[in-house]
């Protein structure tokens, strides 16, 4: 590059504005198509696991608490998603659906990272009895 380019070039950034945005203060729509946050409804869930076989990235565990009543807990690992949406094509039930207005999903402890889904009552159930760390196993799958 010679000097009269970098000369040019200098001048005319001078006069341009900045190309970047102020993000949180000036907030544009999201797309549509966006994929952001999970959402599982228990109601519609047969507890078939295709999501979870489908999982390239191992982020969904889906607990049975009662098969019969079709009771059951999904367990979401944001930290793990790629937002691949492959566990929404392959559900064929309708129960999961990924968020465009939820996409915001940066923390600084993991805790927040880890969601589970289903009805209040089965979710105490299974915090209550979670195994302890190191076993393998969750108490309800016996």
């Amino acid at each position: 590059m010679t000097i009269g380019t970098f000369f040019g070039e200098l001048v005319k950034s001078l006069f341009k504005r900045p190309a970047t945005e102020r993000y949180p203060y000036d907030r544009k729509p999201t797309p549509e198509r966006l994929r952001g946050k999970l959402h599982y409804d228990p109601e519609k869930c047969s507890g078939c696991q295709m999501c979870i076989r489908d999982c390239p990235s191992q982020a969904i565990e889906l607990v049975t608490i009662d098969k019969e009543n079709k009771r059951f807990v999904m367990i979401y690992h944001m930290n793990r998603c790629t937002f691949c949406d492959q566990c929404v094509q392959s559900c064929r039930f309708n129960c999961l659906d990924l968020s465009s207005e939820e996409w915001e999903l940066a923390s600084l402890q993991e805790e927040p990272l880890t969601i589970y889904y289903g009805r209040d009552e089965d979710v105490q159930f299974l915090l209550e009895n979670q195994a302890e760390p190191g076993t393998e196993a969750h108490p309800c799958e016996e």
